[in-house]
């Protein structure tokens, strides 16, 4: 059961990082060729699918991590610097998406409703900088993940 928790874990941290990562290193520059309707018509299919998705994955992050620290570690009580690291990390990372979700995002969906380019184009300038946060956030905590499974290496 350990395991199928642990590769639950890693699996949705990696399509939630992982995503993050291809949305701002690949698609975000490869996207500047086109003009900016087309770009944030793109955007909108992107945000969509990629929300959705990570709206299901945080809770999976979320409910693995638990179930394998109370359910084998024994607590906080029984876990290093590491785990209390990724545990802040992947809640501060957790809220910054809700945010995402409940403000530029909700404001990009109602502007691009509207036809309203520039109420979009300044939302998804938001929604990148909060990503790139959690881009960042996401590999640190992941560092981490690797440091406390090897220490000393």
């Amino acid at each position: 059961m350990l395991s199928a928790l642990l590769i639950l874990h890693g699996l949705a941290v990696v399509v939630w990082v992982g995503g993050m990562a291809f949305a701002h290193l690949v698609l975000r520059p490869s996207l500047m060729q086109l003009d900016p309707p087309q770009r944030l018509a793109v955007w909108e299919g992107v945000f969509r699918r990629f929300f959705l998705i990570v709206a299901h994955a945080v809770p999976v992050v979320v409910v693995t991590g638990y179930a394998m620290l109370f359910g084998w570690l024994g607590g906080f009580r029984g876990v290093g610097w590491p785990v209390h690291a990724m545990n802040t990390l992947g809640l501060v990372m957790a809220g910054i998406f809700a945010a995402i979700w409940f403000g530029p995002y909700a404001a990009f969906r109602a502007a691009m409703a509207a036809k309203d380019y520039k109420a979009a184009a300044g939302a998804q300038a938001k929604i990148r900088q909060l990503v790139v946060t959690n881009l960042v956030l996401g590999a640190l905590t992941i560092a981490i993940a690797l440091y406390g499974r090897y220490p000393g290496l």
